[in-house]
């Protein structure tokens, strides 16, 4: 009898029915068919739930665990997912957020805080700049849309808080995410990422109806990573691969009974794949440390230098390597400069990068731009306005060079960029002193 209805044992027994339950009926059969209406009349009641195409069953040890999907551009999503929770009474819910993310949707002007001074200096530039290309995308899609990124999870989690469920933040740091992958790539890999997030800011793309079905199947983060898995193949595995294993373990080890899991629908197939298997959590939750080429490169160009002019000084004389340093300085500060300048910074900053450039190029841990950084930032201080303002401003590409915070971190990776340029037309230049 208990074929009749598709729910697991575990969930008879102690439920009333949603509708009264027919008893005059019941006592004139036998307790065999009073039981199958039970379980008819407890299955009717639940149906939408169990039909639902983003709603997942699984047992485990035991324990059961619902995957709920969603999806963004769904206007179900949210009542979805609080439906669950409230019909279900989960011990835990588990959120496909990382505590960083969770905190940026909690509190919005969290922004207000960041240094802008510290996050130059530590050389985050390029790590909060991918992070904020991340977040246009993700407000572009909310504004076609008109939704509310993040709006099932902040609502799951004020639900399971109502009734009294444990909240597990069941994602990767997105750091430690775009970090691995960041690591990970090649030379070449990395310049096509960077184009393909630039490109995604400059261009403004209609919608089409293929992207709509896309967002029905993935939150918007996820369909920002795996559009860039997609064209970029080699960094699907940093981008999405490991996150359906990071999300498969973390649901699997969240304890309690029954488990409600938030995830985006488009992570569901990966973690239905991965979940009860055996997962290296901390392989995938290490940033691998830099290559071991690029320390090699770091110190060995800036060395390769210093002996070219040494070269210059003993084969040719002193006045052939003066010349190759007049010619080595002047050409570094004029790119370190032109690239100040195109930002439109401050006198003193394009000064300070051209002063600069010739000792930053020659030094593996000093960079132009971050000299450059530094001095706007002192010279013309991020306002609260300019805060406030970013989650609107970097939906553009306007909006991103006008606000302070974001230009300040384009004109960091600018200037770095000209510096490089000049470093390799100043080479083949001073070569000719010599050859």
């Amino acid at each position: 009898m208990l074929s009749l209805c598709r729910f697991e044992d575990s969930l008879f027994g102690f439920q009333r029915p949603p509708k009264p339950f027919p008893f005059t009926t019941a006592r004139n059969i036998d307790s065999g068919r009073a039981l199958a209406i039970f379980q008819r009349s407890l299955c009717k009641g639940r149906k939408g739930l169990l039909d639902h195409p983003h709603v997942h069953r699984l047992t485990q040890d035991g324990r059961e665990i619902i995957l709920v999907g969603t999806a963004h551009v769904s206007r179900d999503s949210a009542e979805l997912v609080e439906k669950v929770i409230d019909e279900e009474k989960p011990d835990v819910v588990c959120v496909e957020l990382c505590q960083a993310r969770f905190d940026a949707l909690k509190q919005k002007d969290k922004w207000q805080e960041t240094d802008i001074v510290k996050v130059i200096r530590e050389n985050r530039t390029s790590l909060l700049l991918t992070q904020l290309l991340m977040v246009s995308f993700q407000r572009k899609i909310a504004e076609k849309f008109n939704v509310n990124p993040g709006e099932e999870m902040l609502r799951a989690v004020a639900k399971a808080e109502a009734t009294g469920a444990r909240i597990v933040l069941a994602d990767r740091e997105i750091r430690i995410t775009l970090m691995r992958t960041w690591r990970m790539m090649r030379c070449w890999t990395k310049m096509k990422f960077v184009t393909e997030m630039i490109f995604s800011l400059l261009i403004s793309e209609d919608i089409t109806e293929e992207d709509i079905e896309k967002l029905k199947e993935h939150d918007v983060l996820d369909l920002a990573l795996k559009t860039v898995g997609e064209k970029l193949p080699e960094v699907k595995t940093t981008l999405i691969d490991e996150r359906d294993q990071y999300l498969a373990h973390r649901i699997g080890h969240a304890g309690g009974k029954k488990i409600v899991a938030v995830v985006g629908a488009g992570h569901v197939p990966g973690i239905r794949q991965q979940i009860g298997q055996e997962i290296d959590l901390e392989a995938i939750s290490r940033i691998p440390p830099a290559s071991i080429w690029g320390k090699i490169f770091g110190w060995g160009f800036p060395g390769a230098i210093i002996a070219l002019f040494g070269a210059g000084f003993f084969y040719s004389g002193g006045q052939t390597g003066i010349n190759m340093l007049l010619s080595w300085s002047a050409i570094t500060a004029v790119c370190a400069s032109v690239g100040a300048i195109l930002m439109l910074a401050h006198p003193l900053t394009i000064l300070a990068s051209a002063l600069s450039a010739p000792i930053a190029t020659l030094h593996p841990l000093i960079a132009t731009g971050w000299v450059a950084g530094i001095v706007e930032a002192s010279l013309r201080k991020p306002q609260v306005r300019d805060f406030l303002d970013m989650k609107d401003d970097i939906t553009t590409f306007r909006g991103f060079f006008r606000n302070k915070i974001t230009r300040l971190l384009i004109l960091v990776a600018f200037v770095n960029l000209t510096t490089s340029v000049g470093t390799f037309v100043a080479i083949p230049v001073m070569m000719k002193y010599i050859f």
